[in-house]
């Protein structure tokens, strides 16, 4: 995907505004990993998404590893606006998963993510509230969470840290720390069909927020982009 001058400036303004991106946009991650060696308060890597963010339903996917153990909160994915954080995937401290929509959020027990890739998707859609997390293809119990909420757009989506409100006050003791890959994101809810396909590696429909083979990124502190071998 080829993004206007416009777009990118934009994108960079509000990067700036939040987090102090300065590194220069790249674009695909097809057959690469990267990796967050070290917990920092300042290593992170922004996305660009290919499409405003005012999401009524979402499917988000990624393969995720980290060595992190014990009772400590650990982000997988943050999108937050000026005022709220809008998308938020955490470890929780006591090993729970959990996602939040601007406050409170729905918690789920999930089988540990450890030091072996573990292939994670997030549904969610805001018509009947039904949220349910997809680990290795199998899918968890729903939970009902915020129906009728909206998602909104113009924000910011880091990983490997989360700003919190007060705009660029990152902590280390909440870094990610480990792998992550084929992180791919749709605005709708995939079929359980697809979820499992793309677990065991097979071609389906490119993610229309996120492809992680054309992803426009832009990297901050110390992540390394490597092959996945």
């Amino acid at each position: 995907m080829i993004l206007s001058s416009e777009k990118i400036a934009a994108s960079a303004i509000v990067l700036l505004g939040i987090v102090g991106v300065t590194s220069a946009s790249e674009v695909g991650l097809g057959r690469k990993v990267l990796v967050f060696p070290y917990e920092t308060d300042f290593s992170f890597v922004a996305l660009i998404p290919q499409k405003e963010m005012g999401l009524r339903a979402f499917t988000l996917c990624m393969r995720v590893a980290t060595e992190l153990e014990g009772e400590r909160q650990i982000i997988l994915f943050a999108y937050r606006t000026p005022d709220y954080d809008e998308l938020n995937v955490w470890r929780e401290k006591d090993g729970r998963v959990a996602f939040y929509l601007s406050g409170d959020g729905a918690f789920f027990h999930l089988p540990p993510i450890t030091t072996f890739r573990t292939s994670l998707c997030l549904t969610w859609e805001s018509r009947t509230g039904l949220a349910a997390f997809w680990v290795d293809g199998r899918r968890s119990t729903y939970q009902v969470y915020k129906p009728g909420h909206t998602i909104r757009p113009k924000g910011t989506v880091l990983l490997g840290q989360d700003a919190d409100k007060h705009l660029g006050d990152l902590e280390a003791l909440q870094s990610f720390v480990g792998e992550v890959t084929d992180l791919n994101m749709w605005d709708y809810v995939l079929p359980r069909r697809q979820i499992q396909a793309l677990h065991y590696g097979h071609k389906i429909t490119k993610g229309n927020i996120f492809d992680w083979a054309t992803i426009e990124y832009q990297l901050n502190g110390n992540v390394m982009v490597v092959d996945d071998d």
